[in-house]
């Protein structure tokens, strides 16, 4: 099944007001600014944002945009994205995500990666130590009071651990270096980080590739994620900015 779009507006169409869309990356590494870009011009609003390790830096223009243009309702991440602070000054996301017009939840990285790898495995939860007697377990990791909520835990072998949550996206947005038309894909070095879960994490995959080649071009040991977790593909063309961490 050829899953290559022409247009990359018409292969995120269907994206609705109040989404939830998973961006990885770390920092610039992996960042699908493509199709962020498309998101920007199609308006859709009260969007949440999942993330990897702080890809909205990785893509500032981007977040600018879309915090002035009120399109992000809450973002997601393992990385704080405030880097102003030591200038005196904010930023226009972190001036919205202080006065709470952004919902602004952190999670140690590794929880994050494992509440994607979760959702793609159909687990729905699970139990981990990483949090336990910090401000994660009290509940504290959201800017927003009235959300806060400690969390559940429970003693297994001794030992202390708390619940998380499973993340479960309506649409994973994620870059490849190499695909083929049936979806299967291949990252480039660093930018491989959290593409891969997040791709079998969501409900929708779309991917932009930097190179499209034939079925059968990419040999099987080679592949990263397979086409069966990818629905939509566009070719983009490399970025002019260094996506990979040799």
């Amino acid at each position: 099944m050829d899953k290559v779009y022409s247009n990359i507006d018409e292969a995120i169409a269907d994206i609705q007001d109040g989404a939830m869309i998973a961006i990885p990356g770390f920092f610039a590494c992996g960042v699908p600014r493509a199709l962020l870009q498309a998101i920007i011009r199609k308006g859709t609003r009260d969007l949440t944002l999942t993330c990897g390790c702080g890809p909205l830096l990785g893509a500032a223009d981007e977040l600018r945009t879309l915090v002035k243009n009120s399109q992000l309702k809450k973002v997601i991440d393992s990385y704080g994205l405030f880097r102003s602070a030591s200038k005196g000054m904010q930023d226009p996301f972190e001036q919205a995500v202080r006065t709470g017009k952004i919902e602004f939840e952190v999670y140690p990285m590794g929880t994050m990666a494992e509440k994607y790898r979760a959702g793609g495995a159909g687990i729905p939860a699970f139990y981990t130590p990483t949090g336990v007697g910090s401000v994660v377990e009290e509940g504290l990791v959201t800017n927003i009071e009235a959300n806060r909520t400690p969390k559940e835990t429970r003693i297994i072998n001794g030992q202390k651990y708390v619940l998380e949550y499973a993340l479960r996206p309506d649409y994973a947005f994620v870059h490849a270096h190499t695909g083929d038309r049936e979806g299967n894909l291949r990252y480039a070095k660093t930018a491989r980080n959290f593409n891969h879960v997040m791709a079998a994490a969501a409900r929708v995959t779309i991917a932009e590739v930097e190179n499209l080649v034939g079925v059968g071009e990419l040999d099987g040991n080679d592949v990263h994620t397979p086409g069966v977790y990818v629905h939509r593909m566009i070719k983009v063309p490399r970025p002019k900015f260094a996506i990979t961490i040799d």
